[in-house]
C-alpha cells in the first residue's frame, strides 16, 4: 500500500483530491512547513465517496496518525488560518476556503479517532508533535495544541459577525466544537476525576474576555438567527475555482457529504431549518454545563488500578472546578440598562451585554423546541437580572403560552425531561408574588389549541391553573411520577393567595383535582387495611409490600394536604375575588365530607366548611323568602357574588401560607450533562457510534414521543434521571 491507500476512482475522476486525501491518511509524515498542507487545504472537495471508502480512509488515518501526527499538524494549520482571518490586514476568499476545509477535514478524522479510542487517556489522538519535528520559525514546540486550536476557534466565533462570507466557516467551526467536545460521550453518567476532555478543558482555560465574547456571540446568533443568503455560496469560491461540494450544496451543514460515514441529516424540528443557530445553542449549553471533577485524594487517581473508576470516588474528596461560561451567562446584563445607574457600583472586568428584550421575544417564539426551554431555564436559574426582567414584563403570555401549549400536548410529542424543565420554569416564576398577581390581569380572547372545553376571555392565570391540573391528571394515568406531581401542586400553592377571578372551568378543575386525589387516597387506604388483615402472621416479604403501600399513601396524604391548603389560601386571602371557586366548592361539597373528621385533614376541611356554612345558611334563608324552588346556575352565582361583599372571614383558621421554591441540587451536572448531550446527539446533524457512548443509554437518547396508547419505556427512564435534582423548601 505504501504511503497512500489505494482507492477506487470516481466515475467523473478526481485524482488530485483522492491522492492528497490518501496521502494525508497514509504513512508518510509531512512537516508543518511542507507545501503539502496548502495543496490539501486548497482542494475543491468535490468528491462524493461511499461509506466503505470513508471507513477505509479513517482506519488508515487511525493507524498512521501516531507516527505522522497529521491531526496535530492539521489543527495547527487550522489555527493559523483563523489567526490570519482575524488580522486587520484584510482577508482573502482563499484563506476562508482553507479554513473551512481545515475545519471540515479535522472534524471528520477527529470524530473517528474519538469514537475509536481504547485508552481512557485518549492517547490515540496524539495531540502533540514529535520532538524531531522541524517547525517554522516563531512556533513554540511545546505549546498545548488543543489550547492553541481552541483559542483560535473561539476567537473567530467570538470576534466575527456571521456574514455571507463567514457563514460557512462559522457553521463548520460549530460542528468542529461539537466533535471535539464529544469526548464527554465516552465518560460515564457521573463525572469523575479520570474523565479526559482535552478540548473542553482547553475551552475552560481561555481568558475571561474571550469567554464573554463567545457567550455573547452565541446568544446574539440565537437572537438574530442569521440564515445563509442565496448568494453566499458563490462568495466563498469566487476566484475561478471549479465548483466544489460546498458550492454545489450551498450549506455547511451538508459538507459531510464528502465523507458521509455516520452523517445523517436531521429532518425534524427547528434545528434542521437553521443549523447554525441550533449548533450554536448546543455548543453554548454544553459549555455552560461542563464541570471538571477534581479530587484531593491522589490514590483515587492512580491509573494503575484498573478496578478503579470515577464512580468509586467519594464526593467528600472531590470538587468541581468553576465554569467561566456559566459565570459569564449568570453575569450577563441588559444592553439597554446599566445597573450602575441604580446601585452606583460598576462591575469590574468584561461583561456579556445583550438585549434582554430581544432574547425574551426570541425565546417566546422558540419554546416549542426542547433546547430553547433548557436555555430559558439556564438563564432564569443563574441570572437574577434576567429573571427580574422577565417578572416585570407585562406580556408574560409571550413565554407562558408556548409552555402551556407544550404541556397541553404532553401526550403526543413532549419528552419527559422537557416536561420537567417547563414545570420548573413555571415554579420558579410562581415564587414571585407580582408574577402571580399579573398573570390574572392578562385576558386571552380564545385558546384555539385547547379542545376539551371552549375557553373564551379567560385570564392567563386561569389557563395556567387548568394546564397544571391537566398535567397532574395525565401524570396520574400515564407517568405516575411523584416529582411531577409535587412540581405542579407546588406551583398551584404559590399562585393560590393571589388568585383573581379564577374562571368557572379552572375552579371546577381545582375541586375535581381534590376529588381525584381523594379517590386514589381512599383506594390505597382500603388496600392497606385489607393487607394488614390478610398479612397477620405472614412473612416479612409480605410486610414489605404493606410498607411500600404505606409510603405511597403518605405521598398522597401530602398531595391532598397541598390541594386543601391551596383551596384554603384562595378562600382565606382571595374569596371575595373568586366567586367561581366558592360556587365550585358548594356544587361538589359532598367530596369533602369523608375528610371532615379525618385526623390528617380535619383542620383544613374545617375552613372549607366554615365557608360552606356561611353561604349555605344564607342561601337557605333566601330560599325560604323566595317562591323559586329551583335556582339556575346564574342565580346561584349571582347570590354568591352578592354575599361575597359581606364575607369577613369570621371563624377561619389562619394557616401559614405555603411557599415552594426551586433549588438546584449541589451536583446538577449529573443530570444536565447527559441531558444536553442527548439533545445534541439527536439533532446535531451527524451521528456518533452508539457502541462508544457511555454517558447515557443510547436506546433512550432520542426525544422519545408518547404515542396515543400510552407512555414509552424510554420516557419513563428519562424522568427517573431528572427526579433526583429538584429540591423544594416549603
Amino acid at each position: 500500500m505504501g504511503g497512500a491507500p489505494s482507492t477506487p476512482r470516481n466515475d467523473g475522476g478526481d485524482a488530485p483530491t483522492e491522492y492528497l486525501i490518501a496521502t494525508f491518511v497514509g504513512e508518510k509524515s509531512f512537516p508543518l512547513a511542507s507545501d503539502f498542507w496548502n495543496k490539501l487545504l486548497e482542494l475543491p472537495l468535490s468528491s462524493r465517496w461511499p461509506s466503505d471508502r470513508v471507513h477505509q480512509a479513517c482506519e488508515l488515518f487511525a493507524q498512521n496518525n501516531g507516527y505522522t501526527r497529521h491531526l496535530a499538524k492539521l489543527l495547527i494549520h487550522l489555527s493559523w488560518c483563523l489567526h490570519e482571518l482575524l488580522t486587520p490586514s484584510g482577508v482573502q476568499s482563499s484563506v476562508y476556503k482553507k479554513a473551512v476545509n481545515a475545519t471540515y477535514i479535522s472534524s471528520v478524522f477527529l470524530k473517528h479517532l474519538i469514537e475509536s479510542c481504547k485508552s481512557e487517556s485518549l492517547e490515540e489522538l496524539h495531540l502533540s508533535l514529535d520532538e524531531s519535528e522541524p517547525v517554522p520559525q516563531g512556533f513554540v514546540m511545546d505549546q498545548n495544541i488543543e489550547n492553541f486550536v481552541m483559542h483560535g476557534v473561539l476567537s473567530f466565533i467570538g470576534s466575527t459577525d456571521v456574514s455571507p462570507n463567514s457563514y460557512l466557516l462559522h457553521q463548520e467551526l460549530l460542528n468542529f466544537m461539537l466533535v471535539a467536545m464529544s469526548t464527554q460521550l465516552l465518560s460515564g453518567p457521573l463525572p469523575g476525576p479520570r474523565d479526559v476532555n482535552p478540548f473542553i478543558d482547553a475551552a475552560m482555560a481561555q481568558e475571561k474576555s474571550l469567554v464573554c465574547l463567545v457567550v455573547k456571540r452565541l446568544l446574539l446568533n440565537y437572537i438574530l438567527r442569521p440564515r445563509i443568503p442565496p448568494n453566499a455560496k458563490s462568495n466563498l469560491y469566487s476566484d475561478g475555482d471549479p465548483p466544489g461540494v460546498l458550492e454545489r450544496v450551498g450549506s455547511a451543514a451538508a459538507t459531510f457529504v464528502l465523507l458521509p460515514l455516520n452523517y445523517l441529516v436531521n429532518s425534524s424540528g427547528e434545528g434542521s431549518k437553521n443549523p447554525l443557530v441550533e449548533g450554536g445553542l448546543h455548543v453554548l449549553l454544553i459549555l455552560i454545563n461542563y464541570h471538571k471533577c477534581i479530587t484531593t485524594d491522589e490514590s483515587t487517581t492512580d491509573k494503575s488500578d484498573d478496578s478503579a473508576n470515577s464512580d468509586s470516588v467519594s464526593k467528600a474528596h472531590a470538587f468541581f472546578s468553576d465554569n467561566p461560561y456559566s459565570k459569564a451567562l449568570a453575569n450577563a446584563r441588559d444592553i439597554e440598562f446599566d445597573r450602575t445607574d441604580v446601585e452606583g457600583n460598576a462591575h469590574t472586568g468584561p461583561l456579556v451585554r445583550i438585549p434582554f428584550a430581544s432574547l425574551y421575544d426570541t425565546l417566546g417564539t422558540c419554546l416549542a423546541d426542547e433546547s430553547a426551554v433548557l436555555l430559558l431555564y439556564s438563564i432564569l436559574q443563574g441570572n437574577s437580572d434576567f429573571l427580574e426582567y422577565v417578572l416585570v414584563r407585562t406580556d408574560m403570555d409571550t413565554v407562558l403560552m408556548p409552555i402551556l401549549e407544550a404541556l397541553y400536548n404532553t401526550s403526543r410529542r413532549t419528552s419527559a425531561n422537557q416536561i420537567y424543565m417547563m414545570l420548573i420554569v413555571l415554579l420558579m416564576l410562581s415564587q414571585d408574588s407580582s408574577f402571580n398577581a399579573s398573570i390574572h390581569k392578562i385576558i386571552l380572547p380564545s385558546i384555539p389549541w385547547y379542545k376539551e372545553h371552549l375557553l373564551h376571555q379567560i385570564s392567563l392565570g386561569s389557563l395556567m391553573v387548568i394546564i397544571l391540573i391537566r398535567t397532574v391528571q395525565y401524570n396520574l394515568s400515564k407517568l405516575r411520577d411523584v416529582y411531577l406531581h409535587t412540581t405542579c401542586l407546588a406551583t398551584l400553592a404559590n399562585m393560590a393567595p393571589h388568585a383573581h377571578h379564577l374562571s368557572a372551568y379552572a375552579s371546577q378543575r381545582l375541586v375535581s383535582l381534590f376529588y381525584m386525589l381523594s379517590r386514589k387516597y381512599n383506594k390505597l387506604s382500603d388496600l392497606i387495611d385489607d393487607k394488614l388483615q390478610s398479612n397477620r402472621g405472614s412473612s416479612a416479604g409480605q410486610d414489605g409490600v404493606s410498607e411500600d403501600l404505606a409510603a405511597e399513601l403518605q405521598i398522597y396524604t401530602d398531595f391532598l394536604r397541598i390541594v386543601l391548603e391551596t383551596l384554603n389560601a384562595i378562600l382565606t386571602y382571595a374569596l371575595p375575588r373568586n366567586p367561581e371557586v366558592v360556587y365550585a366548592v358548594m356544587h361538589r361539597q359532598e367530596v369533602f365530607q369523608p375528610f371532615k373528621n379525618h385526623p390528617h385533614f380535619h383542620e383544613l376541611v374545617e375552613n372549607i366548611y366554615t365557608v360552606l356554612d356561611f353561604f349555605n345558611s344564607r342561601m337557605d334563608a333566601q330560599r325560604l323568602e323566595s317562591s323559586d324552588r329551583e335556582w339556575s346556575v346564574q342565580k346561584v352565582l349571582q347570590f354568591i357574588i352578592n354575599n361575597c361583599r359581606s364575607w369577613r372571614g369570621e371563624g377561619m383558621k389562619m394557616f401559614t401560607q405555603l411557599h415552594f421554591s426551586y433549588e438546584q441540587e449541589s451536583h446538577p451536572e449529573e443530570f444536565f450533562i447527559p441531558y444536553v448531550w442527548r439533545l445534541a446527539f439527536s439533532r446535531c446533524g451527524f451521528s456518533f457510534n452508539p457502541g462508544t457512548i457511555s454517558l447515557f443509554p443510547v436506546e433512550h437518547q432520542a426525544e422519545k414521543q408518547i404515542d396515543n396508547n400510552g407512555e414509552s419505556e424510554g420516557h419513563e427512564k428519562e424522568q427517573d434521571s431528572s427526579s433526583r435534582r429538584i429540591v423544594f423548601d416549603p
